[in-house]
């Protein structure tokens, strides 16, 4: 089986686009010649690799086995590279990271003093919901991910960087806003606005609230804290929302942070990757600097 590292790289285009010419877009190539090589790798491999049904690409069985190969070498390969770059005195490379929508609210920070470290580094941040984080997971897209759930389905290695505490908000005039000392039985009655269920937040709050033995009373469920917060704002009700999408104070007006006795709950970020994936050495270096800005947080 003959096929060349180029190949490689446009099949693992069309596995990302879907389409030929998309694929030919992204590796600058022609259409004609990207339909060539692609018909020059199956005929390699000599099983086909993938059909096209109302003008989408699908892969085979063995297109999906042959896109995990394929990345697993661009991924050692690109590894090879920071290495032999690392003993020149350089630091470039692409970094890849997910991150669940929750954490779009301190992951750039993050990766902005990274990036101000070394500038040579280029990064491809993916911000998901939780499934879509998985998928790329399942998929080994990225180097490292970053979620308050971690799947429990997949084989991973899985490492604690940050606490993730979720509290309970309601609005700034809400009858409970001052109180001192809530008991959650009190809220049996009051509405809930919850995060969609499969997001890490609503995950914690379910199965926080049916350890206490208590049925919130949901009346909506939505994709975005965003949308939340608008809505608690504009007294719909009060919702459970991490910490750290709640910012700065300029960004909690309107809101109040409620002072349950079972709140906040305790969650936490963690940063996830397949078990056995060995880090490039960005990847090793940003997963340090993770580490040492979560601590000087704290």
């Amino acid at each position: 089986m003959n096929v060349t590292f180029r190949q490689l790289r446009l099949f693992m285009a069309l596995a990302e686009t879907g389409s030929v010419s998309a694929a030919a877009r992204l590796v600058h190539v022609t259409q004609p010649t990207a339909s060539m090589g692609l018909k020059d790798i199956t005929d390699a491999v000599g099983v086909p690799l993938y059909e096209v049904v109302a003008r989408k690409v699908h892969l085979t069985q063995m297109g999906i086995e042959l896109t995990k190969t394929a990345r697993a070498i661009s991924g050692e390969w690109e590894a090879f590279e920071q290495q032999i770059d690392g003993i020149k005195g350089l630091t470039r490379g692409k970094l890849k990271v997910a991150v669940v929508s929750t954490a779009k609210y301190f992951i750039p920070r993050i990766l902005g003093t990274f990036c101000s470290k070394y500038p040579q580094i280029d990064i491809a941040l993916e911000i998901l919901n939780r499934d879509g984080v998985v998928k790329r997971l399942e998929e080994n897209l990225d180097d490292l991910y970053i979620m308050s759930q971690p799947p429990l389905h997949l084989e991973i290695e899985d490492e604690v960087f940050m606490p993730n505490p979720l509290l309970l908000v309601a609005p700034k005039d809400h009858l409970f806003a001052k109180k001192k000392n809530i008991d959650l039985a009190s809220l049996k009655n009051e509405k809930f606005i919850l995060r969609e269920k499969g997001s890490g937040t609503r995950m914690a709050a379910d199965a926080h609230f049916k350890t206490l033995k208590f049925r919130p009373v949901v009346r909506l469920e939505l994709g975005s804290n965003e949308a939340i917060k608008q809505a608690v704002i504009g007294g719909l009700g009060i919702a459970v929302l991490s910490k750290y999408s709640l910012g700065d104070k300029s960004d909690q007006e309107g809101v109040a942070i409620l002072k349950c006795k079972e709140f906040p709950i305790e969650s936490s970020w963690h940063i996830v990757r397949p078990k056995g994936k060995k880090l490039s050495p960005i990847a090793t270096i940003f997963k340090k600097h993770l580490a040492q800005q979560a601590k000087d947080w704290r």
